[in-house]
């Protein structure tokens, strides 16, 4: 009974996961489906070459992938999968005989270890993010198909009288350069239709948050690569403590982003349990602001920092001994909305993490002609309307509610940010 509930629940999992998928996302599943397939078929026919060595990378592939997570932003990364993947694809004795290149081996090694690390999440109904599995596959397919060629000529000068390693580390560096380059790419295009932001800021915020980690991944790779050359399946042993032990640590700090974003979320909760603003209020602004913030091409740090902000902009409204009705800030006096605003900041500020924040918060009600901060003008307009339209759905009354804003914008509220309001509830970002 229990088993067959947990197959309905993965069932369900899968369904949601496919009716999620953009058509960039499925074209670029289809695309590395095809590609595995053709590397397996082939394999199979040709069989494997070294199979202890594909073997022993195949496993490291498949815990690298058992063991992904997903890093802010909503990344989903496997360091021990993508190092090992590229590890076997640099190999220079992949074959007994050098001269061959058999690329769609490498591709067959790969996917079927990311299958079966993938299998155990899917048993206990954690389905994997398709898209980046494919993506993943397909970025460590192009540098096979690239590399493997020239694999058997920088084999033999690795080998004496010459004994050069120089070519194959200049060749491995540049073709591991455009790999991560296009990987950055195609992770912008994916990223940029699912959050719905620009094409250009996508690609900053990959270069930013996922390039540095690509270039860690792809160092260990290279020296997992010259390392099985010359210590065999030995190599696997001795690089896979440290890639393990890398991997913690990115855990753990992802955990720590986590739980700062779950705290944050049940702090902004306080002023909603205790009547002091609509339910909804804190979650909603918060939605509209970081909305905003990508339509004005904010970075993906300062997008979490406006998150933060936006979800605890009312927690100043407990030291009110008289709630203001529908907690609607928009409707009071400017300098009592001030007040909340500083004294919501000095909560902040006794976390002692979160300054930026605090400041951001504290500044909220500024005019503008103070020059507040970006992101504290942005929840400032994002505030004034979920305060004027609440939960409703009524396109008429938030048109009203919107015009109101404009009216007032240039010495109350930003133009620029109500203007990226309109952009955003026209397209329905939010």
């Amino acid at each position: 009974m229990i088993t067959t509930e947990r197959v309905r629940r993965a069932e369900r999992s899968r369904r949601t996961v496919l009716r999620r998928l953009d058509s960039g996302q499925l074209l670029l599943i289809c695309a590395a489906g095809i590609v595995a397939l053709a590397g397996v078929i082939y394999t199979a026919a040709v069989g494997l070459e070294r199979p202890q060595i594909a073997v022993g990378f195949g496993a490291l592939i498949a815990v690298g992938e058992l063991a992904r997570l997903t890093m802010p932003g909503n990344r989903e990364v496997a360091p021990i999968d993508a190092a090992a993947a590229l590890g076997y694809t640099l190999l220079l004795d992949l074959s007994q005989n050098p001269l061959t290149h058999p690329a769609l081996q490498v591709v067959a090694v790969i996917a079927v270890g990311m299958v079966a690390g993938a299998l155990p999440h899917l048993a206990v109904g954690r389905p994997p993010r398709l898209d980046a599995m494919a993506r993943r596959l397909l970025t460590g397919s192009l540098l096979a198909f690239a590399f493997r060629p020239l694999a058997g000529t920088l084999y033999e000068l690795t080998k004496p009288p010459t004994s050069t390693w120089w070519p194959a580390l200049a060749v491995m560096v540049s073709l591991i350069a455009v790999t991560l380059l296009i990987d950055v790419l195609i992770a912008a295009m994916l990223r940029a239709e699912q959050v719905r932001t620009a094409f250009r800021v996508a690609v900053r915020d990959e270069l930013n948050m996922a390039f540095p980690l690509g270039a860690a991944v792809a160092s260990s790779g290279v020296l997992l690569a010259l390392a099985t050359h010359s210590m065999d399946l030995v190599a696997l042993l001795v690089f896979a403590a440290p890639l393990l032990v890398t991997q913690v640590a990115f855990r753990k700090y992802a955990g720590i982003r986590a739980t700062y974003l779950q705290t944050v979320r049940a702090l902004s909760r306080v002023t909603e349990v205790g009547g002091y603003v609509e339910p909804g209020h804190s979650r909603r602004v918060s939605r509209l602001a970081v909305a905003i913030g990508r339509e004005l091409g904010m970075a993906e740090p300062e997008l979490l920092e406006l998150e933060y902000a936006a979800l605890m902009h009312d927690i100043g409204q407990l030291s009110l001994r008289d709630p203001i009705p529908g907690g609607a800030t928009v409707l009071t006096d400017p300098e009592q909305a001030r007040r909340i605003a500083e004294l919501g900041a000095e909560v902040i500020r006794q976390t002692g993490v979160l300054d930026r924040v605090a400041e951001v918060v504290s500044r909220q009600c500024d005019p503008i002609s103070d020059d507040p901060p970006l992101s504290s003008r942005i929840i400032r307009v994002a505030n004034a309307y979920d305060d004027l339209v609440g939960p409703s759905t009524d396109r008429d009354r938030g048109g009203a509610a919107l015009e109101r804003i404009r009216l007032s914008s240039g010495s109350a509220y930003d133009s620029h940010a109500v203007e990226a309001l309109a952009r955003v509830i026209d397209r329905g970002r939010v």
